[in-house]
């Protein structure tokens, strides 16, 4: 058989396949004249408007990927089927859940090559119960602070009608967003001072490089009144305070590097200092018990605060995290209690429970869950973040 021939022959085979298989098809179709309807599949559910109290948004700062930051919102009461959601959270990002308006808020960084070009600062706004966006309100000047995340560098007042963004230029500032409209109100010059802590009806609070804090109350279009200043209360060069308080009412308690607690009242147009006391604890020597992390306090519904203790504290140990949570009663200025961690945390978190539980959250991006009433391990929630920097319980 010549080429010529050979090529016919295969083109013959083809033709004698395609009509076997239009033949098939043809019988096929007569014993099934009508095609099976699609089954719905249910891959979408809403989430409820106001989350339980042992649901938590737990803050990946993602530092292999710091474009792609994310919060996962994990129900740490549930046996399993703990991620209920994820929204992103991009570029040293900060997520603030309202607890009245049924949205949440993420402050966010974005540049037109991803890591380079015009930089666009907003508030992305998110619908609590479908995890869409909703709206975005654009930040001028490219300032929002960058720096790995703080809850305090975002926050809410005026009854969660104005957002405070902290900016940090390195030139410190708060930009006053109006929320239902949707625009800036104004920014406000801090120098020297850094983060926002809401302050009275309608302000806010920021603590200085000098050891003192300055209360600024705004009026009712977002424009800063006269600053108040206290006196010096937080000892920089010797015993500073972490910057993240737990807040108990309208009063932030303040855990220092070495172990001494402050409390600040911020119900009032000024912050005022309520003094403190130094958590009691086995004394002497190094390495000490000393509070290490990076969300190293928390409280409950109740006032109890927990504080991550790390035992080989010394200088320079603040952020190496903690193998122990200990809880103390502020008012009784006593440790009640004394949680064993089954391993090495970064972060705390209780919630707001009646029964509450404590989140401590793991280099690994694993949280582990315990009874804060009796210290018992409960569960280990695997694999939720990359690198679970802090944690908000839904209130």
């Amino acid at each position: 058989m010549n080429n010529r021939e050979a090529e016919m022959a295969r083109v013959y085979r083809m033709a004698t396949f395609a009509m076997l298989l239009l033949s098939a098809g043809a019988a096929g179709a007569a014993d099934f004249p009508q095609p099976l309807p699609e089954e719905p599949v249910s891959t979408v559910t809403e989430l409820p408007e106001r989350y339980p109290d042992s649901w938590v948004f737990v803050h990946d700062l993602h530092f292999n990927s710091l474009p792609d930051g994310r919060a996962a919102i994990v129900d740490v009461g549930a046996e399993n089927n703990n991620l209920r959601g994820q929204i992103p959270v991009a570029q040293f990002g900060n997520i603030l859940p309202s607890t009245t308006r049924g949205e949440i808020y993420v402050g966010e960084t974005f540049y037109s090559r991803l890591t380079r070009g015009e930089r666009t600062d907003v508030i992305t706004i998110w619908d609590t119960k479908t995890l869409a966006p909703k709206d975005e309100i654009v930040l001028p000047g490219g300032k929002r602070g960058l720096f790995v995340t703080l809850r305090n560098s975002l926050q809410l007042t005026n009854d969660e009608k104005w957002a405070l963004v902290f900016n940090f230029t390195p030139g410190s500032s708060v930009t006053v967003v109006d929320l239902d409209g949707r625009k800036i109100l104004s920014d406000i010059d801090l120098p020297g001072c850094s983060l926002v802590y809401p302050t009275g009806p309608r302000g806010f609070t920021s603590l200085c490089a000098d050891g003192t804090m300055t209360s600024i109350a705004l009026d009712a279009t977002g424009k800063a009144g006269p600053a108040v200043t206290s006196e010096a209360f937080n000892t920089i060069d010797d015993d500073p305070l972490f910057m993240t308080p737990a807040m108990v009412g309208r009063t932030g308690w303040f855990v220092s590097f070495k172990g001494n607690l402050r409390a600040i009242d911020f119900a009032g147009a000024a912050a005022r200092d309520l003094g403190g006391f130094a958590i009691p604890k086995q004394a002497g020597g190094e390495p000490e018990w000393r509070p290490g992390g990076w969300q190293v306090i928390s409280a409950d519904r109740a006032g109890l605060l927990y504080i991550l203790m790390n035992p080989k504290g010394i200088e320079g140990s603040h952020k190496d995290g903690g193998t122990e949570a200990w809880v103390v009663d502020p008012k009784a200025k006593t440790v009640v209690r004394r949680i064993a961690l089954k391993n090495h945390s970064v972060s705390i978190e209780a919630t707001q429970q009646e029964k509450p539980l404590l989140v401590a959250s793991r280099s690994d991006g694993s949280l582990d869950v315990y009874d804060a009433a009796s210290g018992a391990f409960v569960r280990t929630v695997a694999s939720v973040a990359h690198d679970p920097m802090t944690m908000t319980a839904a209130r």
